[in-house]
């Protein structure tokens, strides 16, 4: 019974994921209608530079995938995969052939994550639209904790794009990035409200697939990519007493973020 209901909070995860494959198609069905007649060119010549520069904002959703210890005490979940963190890099795109691009985006990724503690013998009593209310400081069940991030972001990406189609030139794209989070703490502090300390740095993994649009003075892309940690995050033996529970309730954490891009070049 107990699986069952964690598993509810992850089928509300992929119904809103759900909803990405359906915006995307609708982009996709725009633009190749808008194929069907042949317009005027904007900037035929950008892409035959050797080397060119721009910037991207965008939003980011950022998750962790858990590996649970068994028999833990307490049961540690991720709540709430909602669009709530912020980026901004810059763009260097290098031509390597007429279909591929190497691309590095230095920049600052911003985001947070609500993890809570279960007692598996109280969730019958866990009304869930109140789960994020729940104050860490005070003696509840379930603990809650915001673990906040602050990214230095260095991805560097190959980018592989199709024939251009009037104006609009779709792509994909992959690679790998180092992410160094400065919000994260090293040591336990007497004041800390945080359940749990996470490594730094981590190698992320990055696929994703976008459309390149060429107005008249710049190119302008929007972009979905998804990018999974490769590296267990736990922090072993620095826990204090109180905290020791937490973290032997987990055996492995490792970082998941979805990104929604907005390029200008």
């Amino acid at each position: 019974m107990l699986k069952n209901k964690y598993y509810f909070i992850y089928l509300r995860r992929l119904q809103c994921m759900r909803k990405i494959p359906f915006i995307l198609l609708v982009l996709l069905f725009a633009t190749e209608s808008s194929a069907q007649f042949e317009k005027p060119r904007n900037l035929p010549s950008f892409d035959y530079k050797k080397l060119h520069w721009g910037f991207t904002v965008g939003l980011n959703s950022m998750d962790y995938a858990i590996k649970r210890a068994e028999n833990a005490s307490v049961y540690p979940d991720v709540i709430g995969f909602q669009p709530a963190g912020f980026q901004v890099n810059i763009v260097s795109d290098l031509r390597l052939s007429d279909y591929w691009n190497l691309r590095f985006l230095p920049g600052i990724n911003l985001g947070s994550r609500n993890m809570i503690y279960f007692d598996p013998g109280s969730w019958e009593a866990i009304n869930l639209n109140d789960l994020l209310d729940i104050d860490p400081s005070q003696d509840n069940d379930p603990y809650a904790s915001t673990i906040g991030s602050s990214y230095l972001d260095f991805p560097l990406l190959l980018k592989y794009r199709s024939e251009r189609i009037n104006n609009y030139r779709p792509y994909v794209i992959g690679g790998l990035s180092y992410r160094l989070d400065m919000s994260a703490k090293q040591s336990f502090s007497p004041d800390d409200d945080d359940l749990i300390i996470l490594k730094r740095g981590d190698v992320y993994l990055e696929a994703g697939f976008g459309i390149d649009q060429y107005l008249q003075y710049f190119k302008y892309s929007t972009e979905l990519k998804v990018a999974m940690g490769l590296r267990n995050l736990m922090q072993p033996g620095i826990y204090k007493n109180d905290n020791v529970a937490y973290a032997d309730a987990i055996e492995g954490v490792r970082s998941f973020i979805v990104m929604l891009n907005f390029h200008f070049e």
